[in-house]
């Protein structure tokens, strides 16, 4: 079965209704053997913020060295999105494979007028995939309620209620206690409920689960809370000052989500990671404070008071109700004084209180009321209604979320602020201008042109007919329906071909385009785009941006901006691969440095530390005590200086010696090591990598390798982005050898070019890698690496990382003589 095809049948399940009860996903676990039965999972169940306490409560287990699953909903842009393993979405493969098993069953069974529902079946996904993954805990957040949704199908480790405010009160209950004591039913037999509810809600959560473990702040006037809770304020515009503490324990640390409501979840967080830390008999070192605290620090959750940028600042909240806007409410307080004018983007589903929601919410100075791309979505001229009785200033409407934004940023100054709000499918649809990429295909013959097709899920008759209109200038990106049906339309007027995923049944949905055409071709269609409604006057700067269309790039006089800069190797290290030992010494390391400066090297990398297959952690202080003296003696060299640590502390001290880059082969994994970057203003390299150091033995699936890493990519390309650096300064690098096979890393060294659809610029790490022995190059792997030089020149690296400076050198000035001769006139 094709992905087109599962994907379709998945969202054609919507057609069903829900209904109450658990017995339908049993039958349908039961069908496919009970698969989830060796998993530990925990529930999270609640009004507001279960999704932003189970991605804190995942990410803290990771910690722990556990494999951890994460099912939530709804999804940003790729369905996939709903389930993951240790941070991955499910590969197009494992989704397609489960359809393929269950659909004659969803088929039986709609024939007898039971068919499970979309929710039910993609439950019944996660718990398949968790259990064929082998995850050790796996993380639900509840539908609707607990006592009858799909995820109580489990018997959980532990569990939780964050919150309960008015919401589907035709389905779980009319008061707040009706709906408190519907979603204790989520309480685990051996374990208390974990809850951050007050008043008549914890009541009637406490009658229902019994014993709870209650979180909550000082100023409860009841009783002393179990977990404690202080939420410090802002440290930066991303972060916040959080102080957690239990009858034995206390953490003190950031989290990547503002709001005091969210120093709750946090603390509901930590207390169902330590539940599940004693479920598993986890050793105290386990999860300690420090990995607790790393655990928090690191749940980026997109779309909850996210900030995406400064000067404005602009703020992503998929707040939905009146209880949430209050809570947006109060943390949008806390930019008091730091801001001139209130910039509102809204928009709703037709079910929401709207002038709740509109009177909870601060009075915005300009307010754009738009409809998000889902049939249930409210008019926009009913929003802006609301918004207008509420005592809004200026109010306009767009019928799309795009558009409005667009609006919003335009007329926007610097210090104003911008805030999209209303659902989080109005979030997702905003938060395209910042994630969606346009990758250049290279097209060289009809294969080409056929793999560029079927990996967007195009039809086999569809990839038949387009394969010959391939073979020229092809993008591949990814937008809604409607766009794509305009994106066609005007392509095939103006002599091009668009071709559009399979997908594109479910119109509420965003489907993959491949567009194929001259740069001419593609000019004119940017310019009937723009204007254009849904949307699309803003793809059509992206258009021009992609293929560099009447764009002028900003310039910092960074070496690579003139071409393929060459980053020569200096490990300071005693065990690195491949010259572990040889310049340990500092006087060594200099005169190496020296050696690479004359030879042409652009930059110097300087390693302290080996991240080569079972290497071992290094104490930071010996990692500064390796590096900086080396960097000292050789920062006033004719070449920058590149740090390459995982370890922010030793970031800051690279740079306060005299280093220029950061090179981070984790991608990030260290939360402070963005912010170290942006305080110094410095260049930093993103890198691909699912474990450094690389464990060999893990088996880690792509569908596509290059796709998939620069899907995973961009999400650490925009945590750099929001820290404050440019993507001119974010230097993405694809981790050749980190998590791929041979084959996969000659893959992505192939197809270089593709990465450029980050807007970032792109470093190749290819030196003496295992991969060239697939070549049977096992011993000197010089030339393997001069010839992977080239080819990454050849196709648009921006930065290579070699050993050998001279030779790759040749390698970089050959291709460029063969591109551009008149620059190597004699």
């Amino acid at each position: 079965m094709d992905y087109h095809e599962a994907a379709n049948f998945l969202f054609d399940l919507r057609r069903f209704r829900p209904k109450p009860g658990t017995e339908s996903t049993a039958a349908l676990l039961a069908h496919l053997g009970d698969p989830h039965e060796e998993v530990d999972f925990v529930q999270v169940a609640g009004s507001n913020g279960k999704g932003s306490t189970a991605r804190m409560t995942e990410r803290a287990l990771r910690e722990a060295d556990l494999d951890v699953g994460l099912y939530t909903s709804p999804h940003f842009d790729d369905v996939r999105e709903r389930v993951r393993v240790n941070g991955r979405k499910i590969p197009k493969a494992a989704l397609a494979e489960y359809v393929a098993s269950v659909k004659e069953y969803v088929e039986d069974k709609a024939a007898d007028g039971e068919a499970p529902t979309f929710f039910e079946v993609m439950t019944g996904l996660a718990l398949w995939y968790f259990g064929r993954e082998e995850v050790d805990v796996a993380l639900l957040e509840v539908g609707i309620g607990g006592k009858y949704d799909a995820t109580s199908v489990v018997d959980p480790v532990a569990s939780a209620v964050t919150s309960v405010t008015l919401e589907h009160t035709g389905i779980i209950g009319e008061t707040i206690a009706e709906i408190a004591h519907d979603k204790a039913h989520v309480a685990p037999a051996d374990a208390p409920l974990v809850t951050a509810t007050t008043g008549e809600a914890l009541e009637a959560v406490r009658e229902q689960a019994g014993e709870v473990v209650r979180v909550g702040d000082s100023t409860d006037a009841d009783e002393a809370p179990d977990v404690r809770v202080e939420y410090r304020g802002r440290t930066n515009h991303t972060e916040a000052a959080v102080s957690l503490s239990g009858p034995d324990w206390t953490v003190e640390t950031e989290i990547p989500l503002l709001g005091e409501y969210q120093a709750r979840n946090a603390g509901v967080a930590a207390a169902l990671a330590r539940q599940v830390a004693t479920h598993r008999d986890l050793p105290e070192s386990a999860l300690d404070a420090d990995a607790l605290g790393r655990g928090l620090r690191k749940a980026d959750w997109p779309g909850r008071f996210e900030v995406m940028g400064r000067d404005p600042v602009v703020v992503l909240d998929g707040a939905h109700n009146p209880g949430a806007c209050e809570a947006l409410a109060e943390t949008v307080s806390e930019f008091d004084g730091e801001y001139d004018d209130l910039h509102l983007v809204f928009g709703a589903m037709h079910d929401k209180d709207l002038r709740g929601m509109a009177e909870a919410l601060p009075t915005p100075d300009r307010m754009v009321a738009c409809q998000p791309n889902l049939d249930r979505a409210e008019d926009e001229e009913v929003v802006a209604r609301a918004f207008d009785e509420a005592g809004a200033g200026e109010v306009l409407t767009r019928n799309a979320v795009e558009g409005a934004v667009e609006n919003a940023l335009n007329a926007a100054d610097e210090n104003d602020l911008v805030l999209v709000a209303g659902s989080l499918f109005a979030v997702a649809e905003a938060r395209t201008r910042w994630t969606r990429a346009e990758i250049p295909k290279r097209i060289r013959n009809l294969d080409d042109a056929r793999e560029a097709l079927e990996g967007a899920d195009v039809t086999d008759p569809g990839v038949w007919r387009m394969r010959g209109k391939a073979v020229h200038r092809v993008l591949k990106t990814r937008v809604q329906v409607r766009q794509a049906r305009y994106l066609k339309e005007e392509m095939l007027s103006l002599g091009g071909e668009c071709a559009v995923s399979g997908t594109n049944e479910q119109d509420d949905q965003n489907v993959d385009v491949v567009l194929m055409g001259t740069l001419a071709q593609f000019k004119r269609l940017a310019g009937k785009l723009d204007g254009q409604p849904y949307g699309l006057s803003v793809f059509a700067d992206e258009l021009r941006d992609a293929l560099g269309i009447q764009t002028d790039r900003e310039r910092r006089s960074y070496p690579w901006e003139e071409g393929t800069a060459v980053m020569g190797i200096l490990n300071v290290t005693p065990d690195s691969f491949h010259d572990g030992g040889r310049y340990e010494a500092v006087e060594d390391a200099v005169s190496r440095a020296e050696e690479m400066v004359e030879a042409g090297a652009d930059i110097i990398d300087v390693g302290g530390e080996s991240t080569r297959p079972g290497a071992d952690e290094i104490p930071v202080a010996d990692e500064i005590d390796r590096v900086v003296p080396v960097i000292e003696r050789i920062a006033d060299a004719d070449a920058l200086v590149s740090i390459d640590t995982r370890k922010a502390e030793v970031a800051e001290a690279a740079l306060d010696a005299g280093a220029d880059i950061l090179n981070d082969v984790s991608g990030l994994e260290d939360p402070e090591m963005r912010f170290v970057a942006a305080d110094h203003d410095a260049p930093i390299v993103v890198m691909h990598s699912i474990d450094a150091p690389v464990v060999p033995e893990k088996d880690v699936h792509y569908d596509d390798v290059v796709e998939d890493v620069i899907d995973e990519l961009e999400e650490k390309v925009l945590l750099a982005e929001k820290a404050g650096l440019d993507r001119e300064q974010i230097i993405v690098d694809p981790g050749l050898g980190f998590g791929k096979e041979s084959a996969e890393s000659f893959e992505l060294l192939g197809r270089t070019d593709e990465f450029h659809a980050l807007e970032c610029p792109v470093l190749v790490g290819h030196s003496h890698k295992s991969m060239f022995g697939l070549l049977g190059e096992d011993d000197d792997r010089t030339a393997a690496t001069v010839a992977g030089t080239a080819i990454a020149a050849e196709r648009g690296a921006d930065i290579v990382r070699v050993h050998d400076v001279a030779e790759n050198v040749a390698a970089v000035n050959a291709v460029e003589a063969a591109d551009t001769p008149e620059r190597f006139e004699e």
